[in-house]
């Protein structure tokens, strides 16, 4: 630590040696700062106020109807990316800064001026913006922050409506595209229902119900068969001779005597009164009905019976093939023959669809697979599609709101005006450094000299220095003369140290006088 502070008091004193030289670079330094921070150009600033008023009445009352972007983000995004080359080209033009401009560079240059000298400031938290920019010319800064106004409002508006445009020419080409994906699911859904139409059976009925329908329906027809087969073959016997044809006498036998045609209807109708009766009352009217209707039948019957007995005792001698009874036989036998054909075709269409159901059902699960994959593409398309016209409709009625302009309204609260005072530069701060440059490099003159032109205090210093051996000092005796002169240097270095400094607070003085006046 000793040998630090011996370094740095020799330091010191060997400055202290060329202090004359530190004074008069000192002096000459601080003249060229002033006479530098005098000729600075004053510079005049241009600023307004602009408002963004978001909070429209449009606002709550179009909720869930439109689109409403984030309007204070973009603003805030907006004033950020403001100052970009094409604005600032436009600005130029706006502001006729162009007139005296020659050469690519020298447009590059004002552009490059235009970037860093132009401010845009978020005033807290409301929406506030200031819009400031300084030059040496108070009109050529006010126009240039109209232009910036102007700009500034105009890119606020032709941003929204450029994307709304761009949303809505999204939307509609995605629109087109889900309208071709849902034409092409919906013709793969109708030819896998006409491929399959055996399999498109009624409301709430499986695959399944069908088949059981189809075998219950089957078996019917098979039974009906089976009775008609067997009627057919008694009319056969009868017409053969297997069983006699005569008629009784006594009424009482007349009861065991079969006519086919009402037989037969006599059956069926009593068949309906058994299925009737299963499940209403012998008060119902439909029981009623088919009562009277096989009363009805019985009668006809009994007259028939009647009148084929008259026709045989009037004819004992007409042969069987003239018997009215055996032609109506004929005639029953041949209906029963169409009848049996006709039960036998439609047992044999009721077995070929129980076949072809068989077999789609050892399919059915793959094409119900594929059957509820076609109706899943075909629900999603359709939702997205629907999803895409609903969002085509916000985003038009989006954009019909801000070509209203009420979702976000700019107001200039301050219209662009120019100092009447120049805000720059700050000659009261600049002197005070134009001083402290002065004396540093006063300062570093002295110890740059004595640097260059080392001077020995002491033995010990000399010594280390040169490394020979010392052989010893000789002191300086101080006489009245060498103290006056030393007196003398010292009263000189401090008038011209205050001189130095009575200079810049003269100067100081007299600046602050002249913008007291002036303002």
């Amino acid at each position: 630590m000793e040998e630090i502070l011996r370094q740095a008091q020799a330091i010191l004193r060997a400055t202290w040696k060329h202090r004359h030289l530190g004074m008069l670079v000192a002096w000459v330094v601080g003249a060229i700062a002033a006479g530098v921070i005098l000729r600075i150009p004053d510079r005049y600033e241009a600023s307004a106020r602009i408002f963004v008023d978001t909070q429209s009445i449009l606002k709550p009352l179009m909720s869930g109807l439109a689109i409403q972007p984030n309007v204070e983000q973009q603003v805030m995004m907006l004033s950020r990316t403001l100052i970009s080359r094409p604005n600032i080209e436009k600005l130029i033009r706006m502001a006729d800064l162009d007139l005296g401009i020659k050469g690519k560079a020298a447009q590059e240059a004002l552009i490059d001026q235009l970037t860093k000298t132009l401010k845009i400031q978020s005033v807290g938290r409301d929406n506030l913006y200031i819009l400031s920019y300084r030059d040496t010319d108070p009109a050529k800064a006010q126009r240039v922050v109209q232009a910036l106004v102007s700009i500034f409002i105009e890119s606020s508006l032709g941003s929204k409506r450029q994307d709304s445009d761009s949303a809505r020419k999204f939307i509609e080409d995605q629109i087109r595209n889900y309208e071709n994906k849902l034409q092409e699911a919906e013709n793969r859904l109708k030819e896998f229902k006409l491929r399959n139409i055996d399999l498109q059976i009624g409301e709430g009925k499986t695959s399944v119900d069908h088949l059981s329908e189809l075998t219950t329906v089957l078996s019917t027809s098979r039974l009906a068969l089976r009775e008609a087969q067997n009627a057919r073959d008694s009319l056969r016997r009868q017409i053969v001779g297997e069983e006699p044809m005569l008629l009784p006498e006594s009424p009482a036998a007349d009861s065991g005597i079969s006519l086919p045609e009402i037989d037969g209807r006599i059956d069926t109708q009593k068949r309906n009164l058994d299925t009737l009766l299963q499940r209403y009352t012998e008060q119902h009217p439909d029981v009623i009905g088919i009562r009277r209707l096989i009363k009805d039948l019985e009668e006809q019957k009994q007259e028939e019976l009647q009148a084929r007995k008259k026709f045989a005792a009037s004819n004992p001698g007409a042969s069987i093939s003239n018997n009215p009874v055996y032609q109506q036989l004929k005639v029953s036998l041949a209906e029963a023959e169409a009848n049996v054909a006709s039960l036998q075709a439609r047992v044999a269409e009721y077995e070929d669809r129980y076949q072809r159901m068989t077999e789609l059902m050892r399919t059915q699960p793959q094409l119900e697979a594929e059957f509820a994959q076609l109706n899943r593409d075909y629900a999603i398309h359709k939702k997205n599609y629907e999803q895409l016209v609903a969002r085509r409709e916000m985003t038009e009625l989006s954009g019909d709101l801000e070509a209203a302009g009420s979702v976000a309204d700019f107001r200039l609260i301050d219209p662009p005006r120019a100092s009447q005072q120049p805000v720059a530069p700050n000659r009261m701060l600049l002197f005070p450094l134009g001083l402290l440059l002065g004396l540093a490099s006063g300062l570093f003159a002295a110890f740059v000299a004595s640097q260059v032109r080392p001077v020995f205090f002491d033995g010990n210093s000399l010594r280390e220095t040169t490394g020979l051996p010392l052989l010893g000092t000789v002191t300086l005796i101080r006489n009245d003369a060498r103290r006056l002169k030393e007196k003398s240097t010292l009263r000189r270095f401090l008038l011209a140290t205050a001189g130095l400094f009575i200079a810049y607070g003269a100067g100081m003085a007299a600046l602050f006088f002249l913008s007291q006046r002036a303002a």
